[in-house]
């Protein structure tokens, strides 16, 4: 499985970050060991969202719309209509 995520900076919590992994649990802890450049001065980071796809390329072409500006409108109103007021409830990787 691919997986499509979503983050949110609990130190900065205007910062998010979308991106794949095949493994997710991996990728969020590199993520908050400051192992990613583009993550790594907003760390400690919060899973928000996340989404399987059972292959790579879906994943990538997912990833690439949210990351658009419609996109990024997409995802404040549909997946994560809740992230609009401060919540300290994170998303649990099952």
């Amino acid at each position: 499985m691919w997986y499509v995520y979503i983050l949110r900076s609990q130190s900065h919590p205007a910062e998010e970050y979308t991106g794949t992994s095949e493994d997710l649990r991996q990728r969020l802890a590199d993520h908050n060991a400051g192992r990613s450049p583009h993550t790594a001065k907003y760390q400690p980071w919060q899973l928000l969202w996340y989404c399987a796809f059972p292959a790579k390329m879906p994943a990538l072409a997912f990833e690439r719309y949210l990351k658009s500006h419609s996109g990024r409108a997409f995802a404040k109103k549909r997946l994560m209509p809740e992230s609009r007021v401060r919540n300290s409830d994170s998303a649990t990787i099952g």
